[in-house]
């Protein structure tokens, strides 16, 4: 990876410590290049003196913008992503650059982030980089928008990093709405969302349709709080990205959900800004496939965390806030998740283990009797339903309480094997019931319990407590 100004062409080492992973070649080798102008004495230069060491910032805490402008730091750096887009590029920067000059309020740099384009979108992304100061063009060998995010916030010196689609389809009067939170210490991550009901939204029906059932999605099954994961319009302080972006996978669309999700889920704070928003009718986005591939995501990264790959409790610890006081966490404690979405993955991890005790019923009934195979079908099933509802369904990570929770789901397992210990105590009446007989009767008995179940998860094991 290379730097060229005005004055020349050099590496830049700083890009590839931070980007390259193991084994990958040099930036150089792979014709990677990065251009920039001069800096301007009212903007923050490329390369700051090693005299002014950047300032050191962490979540929950206000930047020092005198120590950035003092480091020649620009204090936000925006990322437009772009792949093919020769036609669209220069005068989405040309706007973006003089908004920035006129109405924004700290200093910035405009990155264009070209992932493997094979039009004249490099060449484009070079010139606006010699003649606007502050832009400066990436070139990455391999597409995809969220791989073009992860390598270029990873690499950038500016405490605010933010990301535009090259349509400017979001109004850039939200621009300094969407950093100021994030300027101030009060939030972590700030998004721009179309389903305010103070946004102003002009776009078809599918997308429409699509965008809303996506997040339906989102909120159901993966118990999301906020309320548009799909606009291209976010921005993140770095200090968080630094430790958020390598548990990150995905190259693609779904990159921003994924950064959601996990910020979310470490207990990071997202402010959303209602923005006003105009749909591209020559969006090249393919929105049938890029759901299709976010579905693909929702799974994976639910596995991810149930399996343990991304260590949510050390990410915890590492960007507390620190505790609230003592009136303020009593009143946390008291809010309950929305009722609605807990009912949603509560029933489809129980139809799941619905399905899981039929088959390990079916399955003990060739070598044991009703009795004990009922027992251990529900055991083995109420384990899992039980670390699965802690998780996904009430939201209790960690390990805090872990042993007190499965043994008050044990005693809630025990409610439901006494009700289909009784059907079968019942059945014993019937002359040769058949298998299937018996196992239609103890699945209904078991979906009665169900209702029961999660009265007492929600109202006794899962409850938060002040």
């Amino acid at each position: 990876m290379t730097l060229t100004d005005r004055t020349g062409t050099y590496p830049d080492p700083a890009f590839e410590a931070d980007t390259l992973e193991p084994g990958e070649p040099s930036a150089q080798a792979a014709g990677a290049v990065v251009l920039s102008a001069d800096p301007s004495p009212t903007h923050a230069p490329e390369h700051p003196s090693s005299a002014d060491p950047a300032p050191i910032h962490r979540p929950g805490i206000a930047l020092d913008l005198a120590a950035f402008r003092k480091a020649g730091i620009p204090v936000l750096d925006v990322t437009v992503p772009v792949y093919n887009e020769e036609k669209d590029l220069e005068p989405c920067v040309r706007r973006l650059y003089a908004y920035l000059e006129t109405q924004f309020p700290h200093s910035y740099r405009i990155t264009i982030a070209d992932n493997a384009s094979t039009d004249s979108t490099l060449r484009v992304a070079e010139r606006l980089a010699r003649e606007l100061e502050t832009v400066r063009a990436v070139h990455l060998e391999e597409k995809g928008r969220g791989n073009a995010l992860r390598r270029v916030w990873l690499a950038s010196d500016s405490p605010v990093l933010a990301y535009m689609d090259v349509d400017l389809s979001t109004d850039l009067n939200a621009l300094a709405p969407l950093v100021a939170p994030l300027v101030s210490g009060h939030s972590d991550l700030a998004i721009g969302t179309r389903l305010s009901r103070s946004s102003r939204v002009v776009r078809g029906p599918k997308r429409e349709f699509v965008s809303r059932s996506y997040n339906f999605l989102l909120q159901s099954l993966m118990g999301a709080r906020f309320s548009d994961a799909q606009c291209g319009f976010k921005a993140i302080r770095s200090d968080v990205a630094q430790q958020l972006l390598p548990h990150t996978i995905d190259k693609a669309w779904f990159f921003d959900t994924e950064l959601l999700v996990l910020a979310e889920r470490c207990g990071l704070r997202c402010a959303e800004i209602p923005v006003d928003w105009t749909d591209d009718p020559n969006s090249k986005v393919d929105v049938a496939r890029t759901a299709l591939e976010d579905l693909r995501g929702m799974y994976r990264l639910t596995t991810d965390m149930a399996r343990g790959r991304i260590p949510l409790v050390q990410l915890q610890a590492a960007l507390a806030r620190g505790p609230l006081p003592a009136g303020l966490r009593a009143e946390e404690a008291g809010r309950k998740q929305s009722l609605f979405g807990q009912l949603v993955r509560f029933g489809a991890i129980g139809a799941a283990s619905t399905l899981a005790y039929a088959a390990l019923f079916i399955l003990g009934r060739t070598f044991m009797d009703a009795q004990t195979s009922n027992f251990v079908a529900l055991l083995i099933t109420a384990i899992a339903n039980t670390a699965a509802n802690r998780r996904f369904t009430f939201g209790v990570l960690g390990r805090e309480r872990l042993t007190q929770h499965h043994l008050e789901g044990l005693i809630v397992f025990g409610i439901g094997w006494a009700l289909t210990a009784g059907a079968l105590l019942w059945m014993n009446s019937i002359p040769n019931p058949g298998q299937w007989i018996e196992l239609s009767v103890l699945t209904i008995a078991n979906l009665a319990a169900t209702a029961l179940k999660f009265l007492l998860f929600r109202l006794w094991v899962f409850r938060r407590r002040a």
